[in-house]
């Protein structure tokens, strides 16, 4: 309605203006008269029109409005319509709820009067038990001789008996069970991971080989009067061996580190040419400078054939220090590889975190990098590294109780002790000469004699076993086990040793008769 009115506004002041403008131009007044009324009576039938298309329209937004109201009060009635059948059939719901719950009260009503009048039948037989106990207690008193209490102590100590001899053998075969499920799995997992990691035999660690171009170079290598040859040898604290070796020379040094780079120096002056003292000065000292990255680089590369890649740069220089590192003839950080991968393999076979496992594995004997001024056991050592450079409360207790020094306080400790005597243990990985071989046999058979009522002792299993027969005459089935504990013992303390040694005492009583 305000739209209309506005519009009829507008037509009339625009008529207005146009009869005013024509009032001023018109010369007669009788003419604009006329157009003025003229003019008027066609504004009035513009208006009209006007106001009936206005009419039209309010009609049409009206109709408009109406429809959607209707349409509007007819959804809400259909939604009315959908409650009301629902709330409908939720009551019929309840009421059959209801009936069901009136259902069982009778019927649990009706138990509770069964079962009361089972409880007074079973008291009255409970009853007649008891007078019938009472006479036959009576009788057996009389004829036994033992009073009630005399014959309970006799019939309970009879029982404990049976229960203590049952209860130890269901003791015994519950951990019997137990412990070949556990060894059985422990052989699975174990010959899995070996099976798995496969790694190269102990080598020679004590001399480097540089090959040579021509016979030639020997004779420069050593010097005019040995000049070259002592100066080499003073800078890099090794011995350089030349013999009639066709081709080669060798580099002898206990010092892996110094061997090595007396190596990589003497393989650069070769292939410079220019072999004098101070060429073999600079040479010595520019490979010193250099040795730093090349240890971070085979670090880098352990940690990259492994699987590992956020470890501290510490740890990285330390793990390139293993490389030129040896325990009994066995390279350190090969021997960090295998022990890491072997715990990845057993962790995965257990469901526990790989990554984590071989990190551990990895990491385990950081301590043997450190240098001699550090104090202490590498373990100890290795363990202390690793907590100041941030590793995991796993990692730092699997590393310090690796040797066993200390219970370990997770599964991972545990692991790196068995994948860690495996690696060591295993034929080939550790370098022992025969004599000491046949000396180290020899005094476990010795332990075994040094005990009354061992009879004979053989070391076999190439010393990871040892079986002590007893006299049985002198020791019986309950000594055994002590025994083998003694002999134990004594081995850890005298007997230096990787891995384990397993300890087998065997009692056997023969009894012969002949029948003629």
């Amino acid at each position: 309605m305000t739209y209309i009115i506005l519009l009829v506004a507008t037509v009339f002041s625009f008529i207005a203006g146009f009869l005013l403008k024509g009032f001023l131009s018109l010369r007669s007044l009788s003419s604009a008269r006329e157009q003025a009324e003229e003019l008027l009576k066609q504004a009035q039938r513009e208006a009209e029109n006007i106001k009936k298309e206005a009419e039209l329209v309010l009609k049409e937004e009206i109709y408009k409005v109406r429809n959607e109201v209707e349409r509007e009060l007819k959804n809400r009635r259909a939604d009315l319509e959908r409650r009301e059948a629902k709330l409908v059939q939720r009551e019929e719901n309840l009421e059959r709820r209801a009936e069901l719950l009136e259902a069982r009260e009778k019927e649990m009503e009706e138990k509770f009067e069964s079962l009361t009048l089972r409880e007074k039948e079973l008291e009255a037989l409970k009853a007649k038990l008891e007078e019938a106990l009472e006479e036959e207690r009576r009788r057996l008193t009389k004829i036994s001789g033992l009073s009630v209490e005399e014959a309970r102590r006799l019939l309970l100590a009879q029982v404990e008996k049976e229960a203590r001899e049952e209860a130890a053998l269901l003791a015994k075969r519950i951990e019997d069970e137990a412990r070949e499920k556990a060894e059985r799995k422990a052989r699975e997992i174990i010959s899995i991971a070996i099976q798995r990691c496969s790694t190269d035999h102990v080598c020679e660690s004590t001399v480097s080989v540089v090959p040579l171009p021509n016979e030639e170079m020997k004779g420069r290598i050593i010097g005019r009067e040995g000049r070259n040859i002592r100066t080499f040898e003073m800078l890099t604290g090794v011995n350089v061996v030349i013999d009639d070796t066709p081709g080669a020379v060798s580099i002898s040094s206990f010092d892996p580190i110094r061997r090595e780079i007396a190596r990589i120096a003497l393989e650069r002056l070769i292939a410079d040419g220019r072999i004098h003292p101070a060429r073999i000065e600079e040479v010595v000292e520019k490979v010193k400078e250099e040795f730093p990255k090349i240890l971070r680089e085979e670090g880098e590369k352990a940690a990259f054939e492994v699987g590992i890649h956020d470890l501290h740069p510490q740890e990285i220089e330390l793990l390139g220090k293993l490389k030129f590192r040896t325990s009994y003839g066995q390279n350190v950080l090969q021997h960090s590889k295998e022990v890491a991968y072997i715990m990845g393999i057993m962790a995965s076979e257990l469901n526990l975190d790989p990554k984590l496992a071989k990190r551990i594995g990895l990491i385990h004997d950081l301590g043997k990098a450190m240098d001699q001024e550090v104090e202490g056991s590498h373990d100890e050592i290795g363990a202390d590294i690793a907590l100041k450079l941030g590793e995991p409360p796993e990692v730092v207790d699997a590393i310090r109780c690796h040797h066993e020094k200390a219970s370990p306080q997770s599964i991972y400790g545990v692991l790196l002790q068995a994948a860690d005597t495996l690696s060591a243990a295993r034929p080939g990985a550790r370098r022992e000469t025969i004599e000491s071989y046949i000396k180290r046999l020899e005094k476990l058979e010795n332990i075994a004699y040094s005990f009354e009522g061992v009879e004979k002792a053989y070391a076999i299993q190439a010393g990871r076993e040892i079986r002590v027969m007893v006299e049985p005459s002198k020791i019986g089935d309950s000594e055994i086990l002590a025994l083998a504990r003694e002999i134990s013992a004594k081995i850890k303390k005298e007997v230096e040793y990787a891995g384990e040694i397993k300890v087998t005492i065997i009692r056997e009583t023969r009894a012969v008769e002949i029948a003629k």
